[in-house]
């Protein structure tokens, strides 16, 4: 159902409906409806790290460096499998994650690494393909900077043309095969390129010269999460929004600013509401 005329979110719920508009979505929305099983942000995502394994006191707030200093100290394979232990649970997909796998969208953005969105889309029967990032270190896949799955978890060569919905999980996923770019060195040769667009697939370019987008449970208070943000939305037809409550960082109200994105103020669970009706 779209929000009566005036309200706020009325052009929000029309764009996602119609498929001008591709939602990005952020941790937070994990918790929508309720505690969420798994980790919503990155700080407490090195919390759940930092209760598996001793890390310095210094770096133990920041997931990148956390992440790195277990693979650096304790080999990758700890970090995969403390990431695979923090990410075990799968919660239920929540009424934002169901109304979109409804829709016949384009393209999501979903830059966290749970499954929850790709369950939705399962459950609603919906033709999907999967392009998460991964890193480049040792990986044996065909793309040099991601990994593609259809909808059963089998990965494949390329994004089909006729691949549906294209859910982009630019971080990686815990399923189906642990692809993590979480610490300081996985992040080296993409941020590297990233400004010239390559680690980006070409299906993403293409299909968001025609989209706007809108962020659902996003901070950006963290400069790894604006630069991931700003490249993806880069050169795309707009408008965007971005559902945000309460007081912004500095970084945060500059980053909005410059990238035109129009803030709604409301808690994420209002947002919602308005959205289904």
């Amino acid at each position: 159902m779209i929000p009566a005329e005036g309200d706020p979110l009325r052009d929000i719920a029309r764009g996602l409906v119609e498929g001008r508009l591709a939602p990005f979505l952020g941790p937070e929305t994990l918790a929508l409806d309720g505690v969420s099983a798994i980790p919503t942000s990155p700080i407490e995502l090195a919390a759940a790290i930092n209760l598996r394994t001793t890390v310095s006191g210094r770096i133990r707030s920041n997931l990148w460096s956390t992440a790195q200093w277990i693979e650096s100290n304790k080999h990758r394979r700890t970090l995969v499998r403390i990431l695979e232990e923090v990410f075990a649970a799968k919660p239920a997909p929540t009424r934002l994650h169901r109304w979109l796998a409804g829709l016949s969208l384009p393209l999501i953005v979903d830059v966290w690494y749970d499954t929850v969105m790709a369950d939705a889309l399962v459950l609603q029967g919906r033709s999907f393909v999967q392009w998460q990032g991964i890193r480049r270190s040792g990986q044996t896949y065909e793309e040099p900077w991601g990994a593609v799955y259809d909808d059963s978890g089998a990965v494949i060569p390329e994004i089909p043309a006729n691949a549906g919905t294209l859910l982009y999980k630019p971080h990686g996923a815990v399923r189906p095969a642990a692809n993590f770019l979480v610490s300081d060195s996985d992040y080296v040769e993409v941020l590297t390129e990233i400004d010239i667009q390559t680690p980006i697939p070409e299906a993403v370019i293409e299909q968001r010269k025609n989209l706007g987008f809108v962020f659902f449970g996003c901070r950006f208070d963290d400069q790894m999460q604006r630069t991931f943000a700003h490249q993806i939305i880069k050169r795309s037809a707009g408008p965007y929004f971005a559902v945000i409550a309460g007081e912004l960082t500095r970084n945060e109200a500059r980053f909005l600013d410059q990238e035109s994105i129009g803030r709604i103020d409301l808690p994420l669970a209002s947002a919602v509401d308005l959205l289904l009706g």
